[in-house]
C-alpha cells in the first residue's frame, strides 16, 4: 500500500528514496498542456478526459506502458488533476495480500484516481478482487474460516484506476482487457528533452546555455527521468565550482567525470557490451548466463541496458540469444567478430 512520509507518497521507499521523490516531484507537470513529448497520447488522453468532464463522469480506467523513466506516474498526476479527483499512489510488488488492496479501495472517495505502478507484479489472488472492483465497483471478501465464513460484497465509491508497467506482456488478458485504454510511451526525441532540461533548469533557478542543454538532452536515452538525473548532477558540479550557470565546457568536464559518454551510455552499459564482446565474441548468448557474466539481475538487463541499447542499434535479440551488432563493436573501438552464421 501507499507509504506516507512528509509530503510525499511513495510506493516502495526502498527503490526511491525521500529526497529523490521530492526532487523528481517538484519538475513534473500538472497538466497535459505542460506535458512535453507523446504527443499521439496526450492527443487522444484529452479527447478521453475531455468527454468524460462533459458527461459529469470519471475517466475510464487506464493503463500505461513502456520502459521506465518516461512519465506514466506524472501522468496519472496529471489525470487525477484534470478530473478533479485525489491521487492515490501504490505499487504491485507492496499490495501483498487481499487485506492491503481491500484497505486502499474502501478508502478511496467519489472521483479519486488510484495509481498502481507496476501492476503486471501483483499476485493472483489480489488482481482476482481488483476484476470486480473496476468492472462493478464492488469488493467481494470472505469473512471468516471454516464452515462460518461467509461472502460480503461492499459497495464502492466510483473510481478510475491508472496502471503502468514495464512488461505488458506479462499482464493477464482479464487484466488488461479491463482497461478503458492502453497506451504505449516511446523514447522522447532529442528536442522535446532539450525543452524539459530548458523547463526544469527554471524551476531549479539554474541558468544553462543551448550547447549544454543539446549534449544533456542526447545523453539522457530518451528519458526524462535521466535528464532530470543529469540535471540536477550538473547543478551539483556548478555549485562546487561556484559558478551560477551550466557552460557546455563544465558539462562535458561532468558528463566525463560521470561516465556518461556522447551517446548516453554509462560504465555499466560500457561493462555489458564489453563483457558480451570480449567474454562472447559478440555472442548469442543467454540471458541467465549475460546475468551471471555482469553480476547483475535479469530484471536489470531487460528493463534498463537493453531496451536503450536495441534503440541505438547495438544488440539483438534473436531465438539463440543476445547478439552485438557491428555499430556495437565500433563504438568500443574492438574489432568485428566474423562469424559464418552471422546475422549481420
Amino acid at each position: 500500500m501507499a507509504i506516507t512520509r512528509g509530503d510525499t507518497t511513495v510506493s516502495d521507499p526502498a527503490l526511491q528514496p525521500i529526497e529523490e521523490e521530492r526532487f523528481e516531484s517538484a519538475l513534473r507537470p500538472k497538466s497535459l498542456s505542460d506535458f512535453v513529448g507523446q504527443e499521439n497520447l496526450k492527443k487522444n488522453l484529452s479527447v478521453i478526459l475531455g468527454a468524460s468532464k462533459k458527461r459529469s463522469e470519471p475517466a475510464p480506467h487506464l493503463l500505461f506502458y513502456g520502459p521506465p523513466g518516461l512519465g506514466k506516474t506524472t501522468l496519472a498526476g496529471i489525470v487525477a488533476t484534470e478530473m478533479g479527483g485525489n491521487l492515490k499512489i501504490s505499487s504491485g510488488p507492496v499490495i501483498e495480500k487481499a487485506g492491503d488492496l481491500a484497505a486502499l479501495l474502501s478508502n478511496l472517495e467519489e472521483g479519486d484516481v488510484l495509481f498502481i505502478d507496476e501492476i503486471h507484479r501483483l499476485r493472483k489472488p489480489v488482481e482476482e478482487i481488483l476484476y470486480s472492483a473496476m468492472e462493478d465497483f464492488t469488493l467481494d471478501l470472505i469473512v471468516g474460516k471454516g464452515p462460518g465464513a461467509r461472502s460480503m460484497r461492499l459497495q464502492l465509491p466510483i473510481f478510475t484506476l491508472v496502471a503502468a508497467t514495464t512488461r505488458l506482456g506479462n499482464l493477464s488478458s482479464p487484466l488488461r482487457d479491463r482497461f478503458g485504454e492502453n497506451f504505449r510511451l516511446d523514447f522522447y526525441e532529442p528536442d522535446h528533452l532539450s525543452a524539459i532540461v530548458h523547463s526544469n533548469a527554471e524551476k531549479l533557478e539554474v541558468q544553462i546555455t543551448d550547447r549544454a542543454r543539446e549534449l544533456v538532452s542526447r545523453c539522457s536515452r530518451g528519458t526524462p527521468r535521466v535528464a532530470n538525473r543529469l540535471l540536477r548532477r550538473l547543478r551539483d558540479f556548478a555549485h562546487v565550482d561556484q559558478k551560477n550557470d551550466i557552460s557546455s565546457s563544465l558539462a562535458e568536464k561532468s558528463l566525463e567525470q560521470m561516465g556518461v559518454d556522447h551517446l548516453g551510455l554509462t560504465d555499466g552499459d560500457r561493462f555489458f557490451l564489453t563483457t558480451l564482446a570480449e567474454k562472447f565474441s559478440g555472442g548469442p548468448v543467454g540471458l541467465s548466463t549475460l546475468a551471471a557474466a555482469t553480476s547483475e539481475e535479469k530484471e536489470t538487463i531487460e528493463d534498463i541496458r537493453e531496451p536503450f541499447l536495441m534503440q541505438l542499434g547495438f544488440l539483438v535479440r534473436t531465438p539463440k540469444g543476445r547478439v552485438l551488432t557491428p555499430t556495437a563493436f565500433e563504438h568500443l573501438g574492438l574489432p568485428v567478430e566474423e562469424k559464418k552464421d552471422s546475422l549481420f
